[in-house]
């Protein structure tokens, strides 16, 4: 009997294009041979030129597929990425505080307890094309419940910047933002910089000794195939989280698997293409013989 793949939940938007959103993530997380399942936060009208249109879904929904899904599997690993609202949030952030994980032990003695371990918060506030995704309410909620319950969060500098209210453009600044992060209760960090003219990632995290921060540098990927990055990022941490990898190994992974998905990603669309969630399927069909796409 073959083994039994980690199963990854995605608690995200639907975006009808699936450059984004459960349907992007559902593809990432079968990439790393993980078993995917999802509950959405909101349905949106989009597609590579932008975002039309939000609408969040009933918070009783969102909590009731929680539920069901936390009582039928062992969920390894989380990912949390658009949340439309601040009903949303609410919902979300109650749900997790309201039972222990079902691991006694397995998270640190000074923090809440949780049903669900290795969540992964990317931290969605707007599109690349300027649509709030989140409201106000949510984003206050987010720093003030969501973050401290994360166990790793994955803004990028922009996000960084309204998360902590400090300009974040360039590595110091990185830092500087990722310590404060740490004290708003987030144990992990990793402040993505795809936008820099060098792609520069910086993990930090606290231990026992303070805290440690590593960077990770890339050259900039020239493509018009960058829809979804930071959910493919976030995603892809997860997964790996969720195969037992540690913090820096799976970030660097996750880097690595978003730099070639955007390097094989499709020309489609008038807009922002998306990345090549899938592309290792290619890959393998090339190796095999039977030809397939580039």
């Amino acid at each position: 009997m073959a083994e039994k793949p980690p199963v990854v939940l995605t608690i995200a938007g639907f975006d009808p294009s699936s450059g984004a959103g459960v349907t992007a993530d559902i593809k990432t997380i079968a990439a790393h041979a993980c078993y995917g399942v999802a509950c959405i936060t909101a349905m949106t009208v989009q597609s590579t030129s932008g975002v039309r249109r939000v609408e969040p879904v009933d918070p009783g929904l969102l909590t009731d597929s929680l539920e069901e899904l936390a009582a039928d599997l062992d969920i390894a690993a989380v990912h949390i990425g658009m949340l439309g609202s601040g009903k949303i949030v609410k919902a979300l952030t109650d749900f997790l505080l309201e039972k222990p994980a079902r691991e006694p032990g397995s998270r640190p003695a000074d923090r809440p307890g949780k049903r669900l371990r290795n969540i992964v918060l990317d931290p969605i506030l707007k599109s690349s094309s300027g649509t709030d995704l989140l409201d106000a309410a949510g984003t206050r909620l987010m720093i003030e419940r969501l973050i401290p319950l994360a166990d790793v969060i994955t803004p990028n500098l922009d996000e960084a910047a309204v998360l902590t209210g400090m300009k974040v453009s360039e590595l110091d600044e990185m830092k500087a933002a990722a310590a404060k992060l740490h004290e708003m209760g987030a144990p992990a960090v990793v402040i993505t910089g795809g936008h820099l003219e060098k792609a520069i990632d910086l993990l930090s995290f606290t231990t026992k000794k303070g805290i440690e921060q590593e960077v990770f540098k890339a050259e900039r990927q020239r493509s018009n195939s960058t829809h979804g990055t930071g959910c493919a990022f976030a995603t892809a941490m997860a997964c790996h989280l969720a195969l037992d990898r540690g913090l820096a190994e799976a970030a660097l992974l996750a880097k690595t698997y978003v730099t070639a998905a955007i390097s094989y990603g499709h020309p489609l669309g008038h807009g922002i293409g998306p990345v090549h969630h899938l592309y290792r399927m290619s890959q393998q069909r090339r190796a095999a013989g039977t030809g397939g796409e580039s």
